[in-house]
């Protein structure tokens, strides 16, 4: 075969390979529009969307409650995780040792590998009874799903925004040392504001996995349907409230629960649209 010919085949495999990707991502939103639109309309999109009881045995779909749960959970998280993954991303990319950097950045990337279920459990049996023994209540709460998945976001938050702070130029930096800043200064107030576009992006993605993780809040949030009153409150998020009731629900059930999954889709719909924007801006 030419290597004209070698040229052809691959461009068709590339062809078929992003076809295939963009297909199946279309399959995914006509199964869950034309499964869950139609049970939104029929519930009653306000009394869906704001509707405060969840209770499936008398035929009542209200998600109010898991939206602003999954708001909570996801804020908590970025508030907590957000700062941390900066800083550490900041020390790797400008303060660390040589002789540190290696073992403290396989650290960070390790914790990207670690099952979902593992760090529920670790939120179960470490943090839940620490929130219980000095905050009182169970424990299970939104306080204790924000920690856990403040932890889950810091190796997407902190390897996006390293690479930020390694892609500014020099020159920033030399300069702002040269008219007098200290190298906390330089670092701090130049060289992070040079890189914010790409830290904004990284703490899209973070939140795009907050928003959207299962497992980990099941185990650690209560899953109580009602509207949090407080941080130490159990609660439940959209993606928790599919998952426990998927498996036995029917008829309008269940596709109340996939009507919530297409309130969820829009969601990280408008964080992607944040990060392509955020991109654009960086760009």
């Amino acid at each position: 075969m030419t290597g004209a010919g070698k040229e052809n085949v691959m461009k068709y495999v590339f062809l078929s390979t992003a076809c295939l990707s963009v297909g199946a991502v279309i399959l995914i939103c006509f199964f869950m529009f034309s499964n869950g639109i139609p049970a939104i309309l029929k519930i009653g999109f306000s009394e869906f969307i704001f509707g405060m009881r969840w209770n499936p045995d008398i035929e009542v779909f209200g998600i109010f409650p898991m939206i602003v749960g999954s708001i909570a959970v996801t804020l908590g998280a970025i508030i907590l995780g957000v700062p941390l993954g900066v800083i550490t991303a900041v020390f790797l990319a400008r303060f660390c040792p040589k002789k540190l950097y290696v073992p403290f950045k396989r650290g960070v990337e390790l914790l990207a590998g670690i099952p979902s279920v593992v760090y529920g459990f670790v939120g179960l049996t470490a943090v839940v009874p620490l929130i219980r023994s000095t905050a009182g209540g169970s424990g299970s709460s939104i306080l204790a799903a924000s920690i856990v998945l403040a932890i889950m976001i810091l190796p997407t938050i902190t390897g996006t925004s390293e690479a930020a702070l390694r892609a500014v130029p020099a020159s920033y930096y030399e300069g702002s040392v040269a008219l007098g800043a200290c190298k906390e200064r330089s670092v701090f107030f130049v060289e992070l504001k040079a890189a914010r576009s790409g830290i904004v992006a990284g703490v899209i993605l973070g939140v795009g996995r907050a928003i959207g993780e299962t497992m980990a809040v099941i185990m650690v949030a209560g899953n109580q349907a009602v509207l949090p009153r407080g941080l130490t409150k159990g609660v439940r998020t959209m993606t928790a409230n599919i998952v426990l009731e998927m498996g036995y629900a029917a008829g309008i059930h269940r596709q109340a629960l996939i009507g919530t999954a297409v309130v969820l889709f829009f969601f990280i719909l408008v964080i992607n649209l944040i990060f392509m924007l955020a991109k654009k801006e960086g760009r």
